[in-house]
């Protein structure tokens, strides 16, 4: 393509020099024909000897200029002659280069094709795109599957809609466990004139399970296959990606390209950029049938409609029935089948330029598709080593991928102007929610964070989970910010069974995170914690909003609601466990207390026992916690009555108590009105108590509060007085809202907040 755009641009500078050369002379002549700033007549009148003007010494110099004329007139004549050669010779020249010019569009072979290629190039002397309508929808299909893939898809989708200025509607072929995390994520994302349909990859597994495939991307790596069948039967065309690709210009340049499909051209792809289909890897090496180097199938251009005409479903099975006859399997899935198609029938294949798919694989030309990394449009990490893999420029490349991997996905939730979104029922509700707050209140920020949408990323990391066969299993529940991080190997080493933790983390932090936890194997070694990514919005830390997310997310009948400040005791998940059962939790409304203590020490031994730990309430190692600064917190539980019990004992709700409890899943959520520091669990306490949930301490359970500095909450609360006056008022109106709920019986939490 470049080649291309050279030649024309030869062309061009000859075209001008063949109009601009004569007028040069011209004007030299003329400006020539001023002496002492008077004009000179060229008339064969004024040139005759007898006129005044006339000398021998201008008559020699107009005899030089006119043979300078005359000798430029017979340059351009020559000039032009070569030039209507060229031109005449240009689709044959230029094919013959093909393989000096890697990115020429074949299509059908035709020169329209070629000049089709030279308009698809990035600078502007190769000409434009075809426009696309303003408010055109483009249809994207995507292949996702499992934990990472659907991490994949968020870099990809954030690359798209950073550059995008039409209308997307996504297709995405998802497992249930990829179709759980991305529904949440749009749903929570809110990006407008953005449409989401999700299609169900497990019901498609038959389609393509009789094909052997030896390629990572197992069974799901061949679904692009049978896209004509699963997408909607009204869907004329598509644009198909794989999730390791990264955009770096508007897919709606893309999209234009369908214009540029003519006669029987169905599909757009680029040509493969490794040798692998001239099968001359290795000894033996003999890669499926391919036209010349073969395609890529990372991007892919589908005219949905003519292909359904055309018969393809029956098309793909006959000729992967026929090669692996011989073949026994596919090595790079659906790609070997594409292929292998395209060598029958090489007419269906419209050859997009390669810098709509730089793959960036080792050993592969890649860096023949483009003049300047400026010059790139689609970038495709096709190379099991990912970010690792060879390349010149690849430092760019990384840069470019990392900028969308910690970008900011709440700053694409920006709206196409001149394109209205469709009617999005949430988002209504939201804006009536949020109009009927008064701007004006001092505590509106505190109000307004009750209804934020935050973008949620549900299983983060790769999550695991066998239930137990006697269904009393205990989830571990906890939220945390990224100055908690170093809790994390403390916490699993302490607490073996499921834990489920909401993370309340920015893009940048997010990627952090996961750098953190693959380098740490203890918690690669733990698959049964899921990390939940709630995005950082607002001025406050919205607590309660992390702890639903972590509680709604658990996979076991029972969940401990824990803090990330806290070390369980060794070995109190199966004494938990134990206590289910033994307490009947599966069949009574009960909350298990664990009775919590603090230490002061940054390095602690921890107490391996209840005796121990006695031990060192008494030598001051230890307290109960908050006994300092905050008694009635946990005063109910009876601390002096625990140090001797041996069953379990019932203790009454009081005012301000907040201890941690064992719950069933199905218990109420937190109230969402509190944020940052205060009252969020006394809140969560009093609403168990108003539906008659039985508190129960538990005499052989502890755990213990680790040392950290303040956090920013609770600084904000000490500090700042109106704080505390809108935690009081959030405070009111919740207990208010209780007795209007509950009743009579909930005017007692009025009277003891009054006594209290």
């Amino acid at each position: 393509m470049l080649g291309i755009c050279r030649g024309r641009r030869k062309f061009l500078a000859a075209s001008l020099t063949v109009l601009f050369v004569p007028a040069i002379t011209w004007i030299y002549l003329f400006a020539g024909s001023f002496e002492d700033g008077k004009p000179v007549s060229l008339s064969p009148l004024e040139s005759q000897p007898h006129s005044p003007r006339y000398t021998a010494s201008s008559q020699r110099e107009r005899e030089s200029l006119e043979v300078r004329m005359r000798e430029v007139e017979e340059e351009n004549r020559v000039l032009r002659k070569q030039l209507s050669l060229a031109q005449s010779r240009s689709p044959s020249h230029q094919r013959g280069n093909h393989s000096k010019t890697y990115s020429v569009e074949e299509g059908t072979g035709d020169s329209e094709s070629l000049r089709a290629g030279i308009v698809a190039g990035n600078s502007s002397e190769c000409g434009q795109q075809p426009a696309v309508e303003k408010c055109e929808t483009i249809h994207v299909a995507i292949v996702c599957a499992g934990y990472n893939a659907s991490r994949d898809v968020v870099t990809l989708v954030k690359s798209v809609l950073f550059h995008r200025r039409n209308p997307l509607h996504f297709h995405l072929i998802a497992d249930a466990i990829a179709k759980q995390i991305l529904a949440t994520l749009f749903q929570t994302w809110m990006v407008p004139a953005v449409r989401i349909d999700f299609y169900d990859a497990d019901e498609l597994k038959s389609e393509v399970s009789w094909i052997p495939n030896k390629h990572y991307s197992g069974i799901y790596g061949l679904m692009k296959l049978v896209l004509t069948k699963t997408l909607p039967s009204n869907l004329e065309r598509v644009i198909v990606l794989d999730t390791d690709i990264t955009f770096a210009t508007d897919i709606a340049e893309l999209w234009a390209v369908f214009h540029k499909f003519k006669g029987q051209q169905v599909l757009g792809l680029v040509e493969n950029q490794s040798d692998w289909y001239l099968g001359n890897l290795w000894k033996n090496h003999r890669p499926w049938p391919a036209l010349g180097r073969g395609y890529n199938t990372g991007v892919i251009l589908l005219l949905l409609d003519k292909l359904r005409k055309m018969k393809w479903e029956q098309m793909w099975r006959l000729t992967a029935e026929r090669e692996l006859m011989s073949m026994l399997s596919t090595s790079l899935a659906d790609q070997d089948i594409f292929n292998a198609v395209i060598k029958q029938n090489p007419f269906l294949v419209y050859q997009l330029p390669c810098f709509w798919n730089v793959q960036l694989s080792d050993h592969t030309r890649s860096e023949q598709c483009y003049r300047d990394v400026s010059d790139l449009k689609v970038i495709h990490w096709n190379s099991p080593k990912k970010l690792r893999v060879k390349n010149k420029h690849v430092e760019f490349f990384r840069n470019l991928y990392l900028t969308f991997l910690e970008y900011d996905g709440n700053l694409l939730r920006r709206e196409l102007f001149g394109c209205p979104s469709e009617a999005d029922v949430n988002s209504e509700n939201l804006q009536k929610q949020l109009s009927e707050l008064d701007e004006d209140d001092l505590c509106y920020e505190f109000r307004r964070e009750r209804f934020t949408v935050h973008r949620t990323h549900l299983y983060f990391l790769h999550y695991e989970y066998e239930p137990a066969a006697d269904n009393t299993d205990v989830t571990l529940v906890a939220q945390l910010s990224m100055d908690r991080l170093q809790m994390l190997e403390a916490i699993c080493k302490h607490w073996e069974g499921p834990i489920s933790l909401a993370l309340y983390l920015s893009d940048a932090e997010a990627q952090q995170f996961l750098r953190y936890a693959q380098g740490s194997e203890v918690l690669m070694s733990r698959h049964n914690v899921g990390y939940h990514i709630v995005y950082k919005e607002g001025q406050f830390y919205p607590v309660n909003l992390l702890r639903n997310v972590a509680m709604k997310h658990i996979s076991t009948p029972y969940m401990f609601l824990s803090d990330i400040d806290f070390l369980p005791m060794y070995g109190l998940y199966e004494y938990l466990r134990k206590s289910v059962i033994q307490l009947d939790l599966a069949n009574t409304k009960k909350a298990l207390i664990v009775p919590a203590f603090e230490t002061l020490r940054y390095r602690l031994s921890f107490p391996k026992s209840k005796a121990e730990l006695l031990s060192m309430l008494d030598m001051g190692t230890l307290f109960t916690f908050r006994y300092h600064v905050w008694t009635k917190g946990h005063a109910p539980t009876n601390f002096a009555k625990w140090r001797t019990a041996t069953t379990p004992y019932r203790v009454e709700w009081e005012a301000d108590f907040e201890p941690y409890v064992v719950v069933r899943k199905d218990c109420p959520e937190y109230d969402r009105r509190f944020v940052g520091f205060g009252w969020n669990k006394v809140a969560h306490i009093m609403e168990l108590d108003a539906q008659e949930y039985e508190f129960t301490v538990l005499p052989n359970a502890y755990m213990i509060h680790m040392p950290h500095a303040p956090s920013f909450d609770i600084t904000k609360f000490r500090s700042n007085k109106q704080y505390r006056i809108c935690l009081k008022t959030l405070k009111e109106e919740f207990q208010q809202d209780m007795s209007r709920h509950y009743g009579f019986a909930a005017l007692k939490y009025l009277t003891a907040e009054n006594n209290s």
